[in-house]
């Protein structure tokens, strides 16, 4: 960990009074953020998690890949297969022009096993330089192995598209898919529900699998109900918007996608706690919750669906059934660029699948076609 700068990793589990365990861990010199947070259901999961999310980040921060310098043009008219990725342009900044040089590196794209080139700035996360590209660790994975890396960035990608479709939904839809996580009848998953209540908290999961059929989770944490209904005789205080926190998982097994939907909940909710993320504006902690956060706890939650056919294997089973997912529905790119060494002990890859949506960022196209066609009602 010296190595890569992570001189700390601490417990933040106790600053709060639910007991899931959330770990931190510090970088000082970091390229983007200092601190790195994970979670998981026992403190040595947790330990690990926020270590390999501070890993990634340095690692991101200086890649060990080749660079290519030259045009996209050029690289077409030697025989390339290029994306410019011109989704991820950042705000105010031009997309890049087909006879304007740029850095490039390889990736392969996981559908067809073939290489494809993207410009080095979108996989880079070293916000310390000016860059063109959107700067964001969407995508951004890591893992005992490359494969591990790979799948964990590709569910990430599609964790943040569900997201996004069933935030621009309609409302009665969006609150449609509450689900009582006791209806998975598992118990990790119970003991996690049986933590948040016990502390006064109220807890709600949605299910918003998108039409990538890849089961995805959004959970809501905030205080008891009756603080949240405004109707109640001791209710009715401004809640804060942090008071309120959120986490999604997407996994083949809905219950693990459940699980890491409400250990994030519970992580995020420590991060704005120990208040130390460097990556917070102090405004967050007085801006109200807005109206139609307070509604997603008035939801009543009903069974989960049922399990799909496909029963997860081994992590390649697993991976196979994502990517074929995909292919399905007609994304027709899913780039895997590997950023860390071969020596390494783990490893690290960005992972760009341009025809999904991304989470809200200082990007120049804030929503790609699937996000417009479903706030439409297409």
């Amino acid at each position: 960990m010296a190595r890569f700068g992570i001189t700390r990793v601490a417990r933040h589990t106790g600053l709060d009074d639910v007991g899931i365990p959330v770990w931190c861990a510090y970088t000082p010199n970091s390229r983007s953020i200092v601190i790195a947070q994970g979670k998981g259901l026992t403190d040595i999961d947790a330990k690990v998690s926020t270590v390999m999310e501070a890993l990634e980040r340095a690692v991101a921060g200086e890649p060990f890949v080749d660079r290519f310098r030259g045009s996209a043009s050029g690289l077409r008219a030697m025989g390339y297969e290029i994306d410019r990725l011109d989704c991820l342009i950042a705000i105010h900044k031009p997309e890049l022009g087909p006879d304007e040089e740029t850095d490039w590196v390889a990736g392969i794209d996981l559908l067809t096993g073939e290489q494809i080139y993207i410009p080095f700035e979108a996989v880079v996360l070293d916000r310390t330089r000016d860059a063109r590209y959107w700067m964001s660790s969407d995508g951004l994975a890591s893992g005992n192995n490359l494969e591990e890396a790979i799948f964990h960035g590709v569910l990430e990608r599609i964790e943040r598209d569900a997201h996004v479709l069933w935030q621009v939904g309609a409302e009665a839809d969006r609150y449609a898919g509450c689900v009582d996580p006791c209806g998975f009848q598992d118990r990790a998953l119970n003991e996690l529900v049986g933590k948040i209540e016990a502390s006064g908290l109220a807890l709600r999961l949605f299910d918003i699998t998108s039409d990538i059929a890849i089961p995805c989770f959004t959970a809501m944490l905030g205080p008891g109900d009756s603080v949240l209904d405004p109707r109640h005789r001791h209710g009715g205080r401004d809640i804060r918007l942090v008071e309120v926190t959120g986490g999604t998982g997407a996994h083949p097994s809905p219950v693990r996608a459940a699980i890491r939907a409400v250990t994030e909940a519970a992580q995020s909710r420590l991060t704005y706690i120990s208040g130390a993320r460097d990556d917070i504006s102090p405004a967050t902690f007085t801006r109200s919750l807005p109206p139609l956060l307070r509604r997603a706890f008035k939801a009543v939650p009903g069974s989960p669906r049922p399990a799909p056919e496909h029963r997860p294997g081994d992590l390649a089973q697993m991976l196979q059934h994502v990517l074929e997912a995909l292919r399905t529905k007609g994304i027709g790119s899913v780039i895997a660029v590997r950023l860390s060494e071969d020596t390494l002990p783990f490893s690290v890859v960005k992972v760009v699948i341009p025809a999904l949506e991304n989470p809200e960022g200082e990007r120049a196209r804030q929503l790609g076609t699937r996000a417009l066609a479903r706030a439409i009602g297409f």
